[in-house]
């Protein structure tokens, strides 16, 4: 339990994550229970607080968009009223910026490609971040 409790202060948690270390432990499904209730309880787990932790640390980090951080929130198991309400502690300004700025660096690396290759390489590599297509193509066309 002591371990659990250490593993969720370093860095926040999801259910999923604590779900699977504790099979890697080989615990029994008795005390895997017992076990996420108790980090529940003393809120050493909480869903929301990791939702809202990874949201934002993402998108500053690694300067995902919102469709990349809702892809992986879901497949970490987070629900959907807590993967909008993580999202929406990104503030549309600071994401427009972000966004503006990362796509300015990407043209600037990729200047020397004709425009055609330019565009696809930008299109590409923003929609695997995550970026919105509305905001990709209105990039694209400016």
């Amino acid at each position: 339990m002591r371990r659990m409790e250490r593993y969720c202060v370093y860095q926040e948690r999801c259910h999923q994550e604590i779900h699977a270390k504790l099979i890697q432990m080989r615990m029994i499904p008795e005390a895997i229970d017992t076990i996420i209730v108790h980090l529940i309880e003393h809120d050493f787990l909480n869903e929301s607080r990791f939702a809202e932790t990874f949201a934002l640390g993402k998108f500053r980090q690694k300067q995902w968009g919102r469709l990349r951080i809702r892809r992986e929130l879901k497949s970490r198991g987070i629900g959907d009223f807590l993967i909008q309400k993580a999202l929406k502690t990104i503030s549309e300004a600071e994401y427009l910026t972000a966004f503006e700025e990362l796509a300015a660096k990407k043209r600037e690396q990729w200047k020397a490609l004709p425009k055609d290759s330019l565009n696809r390489k930008m299109y590409q590599f923003l929609a695997y971040r995550g970026w919105e297509n509305e905001l990709i193509f209105d990039c694209l066309h400016n």
